[in-house]
């Protein structure tokens, strides 16, 4: 089922005369640039359940329902089919955890594992695809490595708590400008690209397309004002969610543990004419030419994380491919939905009873506190279902 409908259930709001119990924090927009400042409710969208909520057919008895933000949940049909092959690989006599990663059967997973999310994401042959290590957090060090002269100057719009990590980074190896930020609004919006001052002279214009912690997300995206300028987009928490015009950006690069896979592996895609001109202090790993030259396998790379993110790209090419992930427009993310209490000192017994009924890790982020539900494309239905269903009792029992 498409993210947005998972999102819709679980943030169908409607506003109360007696004060709110559930709040979103930033609430759906009137328009695609920005939310109002204001709470609503949260309701239900099933019927309240008189007992304990039971854990749906769909899903595995003894499986709980993991709304994490990363590591997250993945498919069930992939981790079953890894399942099935941790042992031995087809014929090959051993595990993908015993392979050499420059052996014929590795090289095998890896090649299919680009060529799919090629097919998944459209990427053209203009673009390298790499599997890297260190997150997408290294890459805030990597980028302006690779694409900056010390001197060079840069912008950044800062939409949340990554984005502003990722320009802290640049400053090292740059000058970057952080032509907008929603700090002072508690990175509640996203900008209107037409406001925005950029430096005629940037090398590149970076964004974070979707922020975990505050659950702002960019449904269009601003065009470089330099023409040989590039846009630049950490897409770590809704790579894969939906499809993207890979050609509108220079460089995408995104951590696998949100969408596509287990913690490990970053992926990043990066136009062939951009590669080969590192500034001289670059480390060796963080040079994208090496990575590029050696198609991914310079050093021994994350070889069990880039198998498994080959079978989220197959399984999501055998659902349809990204069309059937996709989502209706509105900055409010849809991949991670933060959320209050009015009276917080009932926010730590909501999250102990939830954990009784098999959902977990739906703690906010430690930055900003309340709660957090982050509904990527693994997470099936029947899991908001059941913590729409739980909301409802536990407003019914605490309100």
């Amino acid at each position: 089922m498409a993210t947005a409908s998972l999102h819709s259930l679980l943030l169908k709001t409607q506003t109360t005369t007696n004060g709110y119990f559930f709040k979103n924090p930033i609430t759906p927009p009137s328009q695609n640039i920005s939310f109002p400042n204001k709470s609503l409710s949260i309701t239900c969208a099933t019927q309240v359940q008189t007992q304990s909520p039971t854990t749906p057919k769909s899903q595995s008895q003894d499986r709980i329902f993991n709304f994490a933000a990363g590591p997250a949940t993945l498919p069930e049909s992939v981790l079953k089919k890894a399942e099935s092959e941790l042992y031995i690989w087809r014929d090959s006599g051993m595990s993908v955890m015993e392979m050499s990663h420059r052996g014929k059967d590795f090289v095998s997973i890896i090649e299919k594992a680009e060529s799919d999310l090629r097919l998944l994401l459209n990427i053209s042959s203009d673009y390298h695809v790499l599997f890297l290590q260190g997150g997408a957090t290294t890459q805030f060090a990597a980028i302006p490595l690779n694409l900056c002269k010390p001197n060079d100057s840069v912008d950044f719009v800062v939409t949340g708590s990554w984005g502003d990590k990722a320009f802290k980074e640049a400053t090292k190896y740059c000058k970057p400008n952080v032509i907008w930020s929603g700090k002072s609004e508690k990175y509640t919006k996203i900008p209107s690209f037409e406001a925005l001052e950029q430096d005629p002279n940037a090398k590149y214009l970076h964004i974070c397309g979707n922020e975990t912690i505050h659950g702002v997300e960019f449904k269009n995206y601003p065009v470089p004002l330099n023409k040989d300028g590039i846009l630049i987009a950490d897409m770590s928490s809704h790579f894969c969610s939906k499809p993207v015009d890979v050609s509108k950006f220079g460089l995408i690069y995104a951590g696998a543990q949100k969408n596509v896979g287990p913690s490990g592996v970053t992926i990043v895609i990066i136009r062939k004419d951009l590669v080969g001109n590192a500034q001289e202090i670059t480390p060796v790993m963080l040079d994208y030419k090496i990575h590029a030259d050696n198609k991914s396998l310079y050093n021994t790379p994350p070889c069990y994380g880039i198998y498994m993110c080959g079978l989220v790209f197959e399984d999501l090419l055998n659902q349809g491919g990204l069309e059937q992930m996709s989502v209706e427009k509105s900055v409010r993310s849809l991949m991670n939905v933060p959320f209050t209490l009015e009276k917080s000192e009932l926010e730590a017994e909501f999250i102990k009873e939830a954990s009784k009924e098999k959902m977990v890790q739906l703690k906010g982020h430690r930055s900003v506190g309340g709660m957090r539900a982050s509904i990527y494309n693994a997470m099936p239905l029947a899991g908001v279902e059941k913590l729409v269903a739980f909301m409802k009792d536990f407003q019914s029992r605490h309100g």
